[in-house]
């Protein structure tokens, strides 16, 4: 039988929230092609993240565990991956769109002679969505290949809830070929708080805050609510921020249940990163300010007077 092949993306043992709503994305797929959801987890001491996947109602947790996978290179995940999509007989092949997708997913397509389409959110059966132009624009892909190699816009899908009953665990071999890279090392920003494609709250904060001292008012928000910070591509290429919290159309795109937006414009390409996001609080002095458009609520002020007091407010309601 066919299959629509999602592949988990983890980090340290876990698994990222982006794979479940992968996951929703492959469950309609399937469900459409009436073909069944197999899910592929590439590592090396990784069961556990298979077993985290048991309860998601995959037909099949495919695992490709070997000491060769333990570290990530787009060689050797992509040359997994091909082979076990060969092996599920897959005819969608997908993973979310993150750092790791849009480095991926290219090489699994050429592995595999398949078309490809990039962040796509929405799949009829036959032909695929995506969003282009920073989302103001809409193209139809029809891929002809019998296999269809994806990338999921995470963002428009909702996380994957679990099902009764449990998947089976399947152990492939894979004979890894001599490769022309090898790993060297990890260097990996340490936080303290959660990624932004991981929280559940997101502060972010742009342009008007001024500074990067100024961003500790940003932190302390975000740290109340045990959230995580972002940042506008200017507030980054300003140097007040690292660029791993930059959010939208060239950073991280994001769909937190709070997303709160300080001393931002919301140009469309800001947009284009959280616009999906549960709720929008907006605060900005400019009242003709374009995030206004999309926000939920809207404070015109000044954030230096607003998230301090909404800081203190929070502070004493939680203590």
């Amino acid at each position: 039988m066919s299959s629509v092949l999602i592949i988990a993306e983890h980090q340290n043992g876990k698994l990222k929230k982006s794979t479940l709503n992968a996951i929703t994305f492959g469950r309609e797929a399937a469900e459409k092609l009436q073909a069944e959801l197999c899910l592929l987890v590439i590592g090396h001491d990784v069961s556990g993240v298979a077993d985290e996947l048991k309860s998601y109602g995959a037909s099949k947790i495919v695992l490709a565990d070997a000491p060769d996978l333990a570290n990530y290179t787009a060689e050797t995940w992509s040359y997994a991956a091909a082979e076990a999509s060969k092996m599920r007989d897959a005819v969608i092949v997908g993973m979310s769109s993150g750092t790791t997708g849009k480095d991926m997913m290219p090489r699994v397509a050429v592995k595999l002679d398949a078309g490809m389409g990039s962040d796509v959110f929405a799949f009829d059966g036959e032909k695929f969505l995506r969003g282009m132009w920073a989302g103001n624009a809409v193209a139809t892909v029809d891929i002809k290949t019998p296999i269809k190699v994806v990338t999921i816009q995470s963002t428009a899908f909702a996380a994957a809830e679990p099902v009764s009953g449990e998947s089976s665990v399947e152990k492939i071999d894979i004979s890894m070929p001599q490769t022309r890279t090898r790993f060297v090392e990890m260097r990996q920003t340490v936080s303290e708080r959660p990624d932004p494609t991981e929280a559940g709250v997101v502060i972010t904060g742009g342009r008007g805050v001024n500074g990067a001292e100024n961003f500790k008012i940003i932190e302390r928000l975000a740290d109340i609510f045990g959230g995580a910070v972002g940042a506008t591509r200017a507030a980054v290429d300003a140097g007040w921020v690292p660029n791993d919290l930059q959010i939208g159309q060239t950073g991280k795109m994001v769909a937190p249940d709070l997303y709160v937006a300080a001393g931002l414009s919301g140009s469309i390409q800001h947009q284009a990163g959280m616009k999906n996001s549960k709720v929008i609080v907006a605060i900005n002095k400019d009242e003709e300010a374009p995030i206004f458009q999309i926000a939920d609520f809207g404070i015109v002020a000044d954030l230096f007077k607003v998230i301090p007091e909404m800081s203190d407010i929070l502070e004493k309601e939680m203590s």
